[in-house]
Protein backbone atom coordinates (compact mmCIF):
# COMPACT_ATOMS: atom_id res chain seq x y z
CA UNK A 1 0.00 0.00 0.00
CA UNK A 2 2.98 2.71 0.95
CA UNK A 3 4.87 1.81 -2.31
CA UNK A 4 1.25 2.39 -4.70
CA UNK A 5 1.07 5.96 -2.66
CA UNK A 6 4.62 6.27 -3.38
CA UNK A 7 4.72 5.85 -7.04
CA UNK A 8 1.12 7.76 -7.74
CA UNK A 9 3.11 10.65 -6.14
CA UNK A 10 5.64 10.12 -8.04
CA UNK A 11 3.57 10.23 -11.22
CA UNK A 12 1.81 13.30 -9.84
CA UNK A 13 5.29 15.08 -9.26
CA UNK A 14 6.34 14.17 -12.62
CA UNK A 15 3.56 15.30 -14.62
CA UNK A 16 3.28 18.40 -12.66
CA UNK A 17 7.24 19.10 -13.57
CA UNK A 18 6.14 18.45 -17.33
CA UNK A 19 3.47 20.74 -17.66
CA UNK A 20 5.88 23.42 -15.75
CA UNK A 21 8.68 22.76 -18.00
CA UNK A 22 6.04 23.63 -21.02
CA UNK A 23 4.53 26.38 -19.85
CA UNK A 24 8.48 27.94 -19.64
CA UNK A 25 9.15 26.78 -22.89
CA UNK A 26 6.07 28.51 -24.73
CA UNK A 27 6.77 31.44 -22.84
CA UNK A 28 10.23 32.29 -24.09
CA UNK A 29 8.10 33.36 -27.60
CA UNK A 30 6.46 36.15 -25.71
CA UNK A 31 8.02 39.57 -25.58
CA UNK A 32 7.54 41.99 -22.76
CA UNK A 33 5.19 44.45 -23.33
CA UNK A 34 6.69 47.40 -24.40
CA UNK A 35 5.68 50.83 -22.72
CA UNK A 36 4.29 54.14 -24.18
CA UNK A 37 7.75 55.74 -23.62
CA UNK A 38 9.61 52.62 -24.99
CA UNK A 39 7.87 53.19 -28.21
CA UNK A 40 8.21 56.97 -27.97
CA UNK A 41 4.35 56.94 -28.32
CA UNK A 42 3.08 61.23 -27.56
CA UNK A 43 -0.33 61.53 -25.50
CA UNK A 44 -2.50 61.18 -28.54
CA UNK A 45 -0.54 57.78 -29.73
CA UNK A 46 -0.77 56.59 -26.21
CA UNK A 47 -4.57 57.13 -25.79
CA UNK A 48 -4.72 55.44 -29.27
CA UNK A 49 -3.28 51.98 -27.98
CA UNK A 50 -5.32 52.73 -25.05
CA UNK A 51 -8.40 52.20 -27.65
CA UNK A 52 -6.64 49.73 -29.98
CA UNK A 53 -6.21 47.53 -26.76
CA UNK A 54 -10.10 47.70 -25.69
CA UNK A 55 -11.28 47.39 -29.19
CA UNK A 56 -9.02 45.89 -31.91
CA UNK A 57 -6.69 43.94 -30.46
CA UNK A 58 -8.70 40.69 -30.07
CA UNK A 59 -9.11 40.48 -34.07
CA UNK A 60 -5.50 42.49 -35.18
CA UNK A 61 -2.20 41.79 -34.23
CA UNK A 62 -0.38 45.26 -33.96
CA UNK A 63 2.95 44.25 -33.83
CA UNK A 64 3.54 40.40 -35.74
CA UNK A 65 2.55 39.73 -39.40
CA UNK A 66 0.15 37.18 -38.40
CA UNK A 67 -3.29 37.49 -38.41
CA UNK A 68 -6.25 36.45 -35.47
CA UNK A 69 -9.25 36.82 -37.17
CA UNK A 70 -8.95 39.85 -38.88
CA UNK A 71 -5.59 40.86 -40.60
CA UNK A 72 -2.47 42.08 -38.75
CA UNK A 73 -2.31 45.67 -38.42
CA UNK A 74 1.60 45.86 -38.69
CA UNK A 75 2.83 48.45 -41.52
CA UNK A 76 -0.94 49.18 -41.57
CA UNK A 77 -0.26 52.78 -43.08
CA UNK A 78 3.38 51.77 -44.57
CA UNK A 79 1.54 49.94 -47.40
CA UNK A 80 0.11 52.00 -50.35
CA UNK A 81 -3.47 49.62 -50.16
CA UNK A 82 -4.84 47.73 -47.22
CA UNK A 83 -4.05 44.02 -47.50
CA UNK A 84 -7.55 42.48 -47.92
CA UNK A 85 -10.14 44.84 -49.74
CA UNK A 86 -7.56 47.04 -51.95
CA UNK A 87 -8.63 50.27 -50.74
CA UNK A 88 -6.29 52.60 -49.93
CA UNK A 89 -4.02 52.64 -46.71
CA UNK A 90 -5.04 56.41 -45.54
CA UNK A 91 -6.26 57.86 -42.59
CA UNK A 92 -9.97 58.73 -44.47
CA UNK A 93 -10.52 55.00 -45.46
CA UNK A 94 -9.53 54.51 -41.65
CA UNK A 95 -11.98 56.35 -40.43
CA UNK A 96 -14.67 55.01 -42.09
CA UNK A 97 -13.97 51.58 -41.78
CA UNK A 98 -13.47 52.21 -37.97
CA UNK A 99 -16.96 53.77 -37.77
CA UNK A 100 -19.01 51.88 -39.92
CA UNK A 101 -17.26 48.62 -40.26
CA UNK A 102 -16.42 46.20 -43.39
CA UNK A 103 -16.87 42.93 -44.49
CA UNK A 104 -16.72 41.01 -41.13
CA UNK A 105 -15.54 43.70 -39.15
CA UNK A 106 -18.37 45.70 -37.00
CA UNK A 107 -18.50 49.26 -36.66
CA UNK A 108 -16.89 51.48 -33.79
CA UNK A 109 -18.80 55.00 -34.50
CA UNK A 110 -21.57 54.23 -31.64
CA UNK A 111 -18.66 53.64 -29.18
CA UNK A 112 -16.20 55.83 -30.09
CA UNK A 113 -15.97 59.47 -30.96
CA UNK A 114 -14.24 61.67 -33.51
CA UNK A 115 -11.64 62.25 -31.39
CA UNK A 116 -10.55 59.33 -30.46
CA UNK A 117 -10.59 57.89 -33.71
CA UNK A 118 -7.72 60.48 -34.34
CA UNK A 119 -6.44 59.33 -31.33
CA UNK A 120 -6.61 55.27 -32.92
CA UNK A 121 -5.67 56.05 -36.37
CA UNK A 122 -2.41 58.40 -34.87
CA UNK A 123 -1.24 54.83 -32.84
CA UNK A 124 -1.97 52.68 -36.02
CA UNK A 125 0.43 54.95 -37.83
CA UNK A 126 3.46 53.74 -35.26
CA UNK A 127 2.91 49.83 -36.14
Amino acid sequence: MRTLRSLAVSYVVLGSSAVLAVLMLTACDVERRKSDAELGLNPQQAAGRKLYDNYCDRCHNPYSSRGKKGPSMKGVFKREYLPLSGLPANDERMTDIIKYGRSKMEGFGQVMNDQQIKDLIAYMHTL
